[in-house]
Order: structure tokens, then sequence, then C-alpha cells
């Protein structure tokens, strides 16, 4: 059976944040520590990219008003052994939203790996 790398993306709210740098932070300590708590440290943590809508330069994916922010956050990891694609999402999803409930995750990508 083949190995995939699967990346999720995630919709991760911060509060008492003063900026986008400080949501970034907050997020990927915060995304880190639950899922290091759990053994989950195989699991790569990165902020999702958008195009912004008036000059068309990529920028980091958070949104903060009111001193709350709403980040996009990428969440990847290996799976080995799936029977296929979609039954390596689910692995990932499952193994990942374990740990991150009543957060929503939605595929982005799923690559198999060469052996």
């Amino acid at each position: 059976m083949p190995n995939y790398h699967v990346t999720l993306q995630a919709a991760y709210i911060v509060r008492n944040v003063d900026d986008v740098e400080d949501a970034i932070s907050v997020t990927i300590s915060q995304i880190g520590k639950m899922l290091n708590k759990e053994g989950l440290n195989y699991v790569d943590i990165d902020i999702g990219l958008t195009i912004c809508p008036k000059c068309g330069e990529l920028v980091d994916c958070v949104l903060v008003v009111a001193r709350t922010a709403l980040v996009g956050v990428l969440l990847s990891m290996k799976v080995f052994n799936a029977e296929s694609p979609e039954h390596a999402i689910r692995i990932a999803k499952a193994t990942i939203g374990k740990v991150l409930k009543n957060i929503p995750l939605e595929p982005v990508d799923v690559v198999e790996l060469e052996k």
C-alpha cells in the first residue's frame, strides 16, 4: 500500500492579539502544544497564504479584528500504508482531529510518496 503526504487546512481563532505577527505566533504555539502533548510532533504547522485582492501579492491568511484573529493554518503529515488518497485524508483528519476538536479541517493536497 502506498504512502502519502497529506495537507489539511484549519481555521483557528485566537483572542487578545495585538497584530498579525502576534496572531501567527500564538496560533503556532497553541496548536504545537496541543499536538505535541498528544505525541503528534510529526505534524508540520504552517500559516496559509492568500492572494491580496488589491495588489495580487501573497499574504498570510490572517484576519485581526477587535484583538481577535482568524488564522488559516496548514497542517501536514505523512500517512503510511493508506489504501487510496481518500483513505489517507480520512486517516490524517482522524489523527489531527482527535487533538483539534471543534476545529474544521479540510484537505488541501494529497501527494503519493515514492517508495
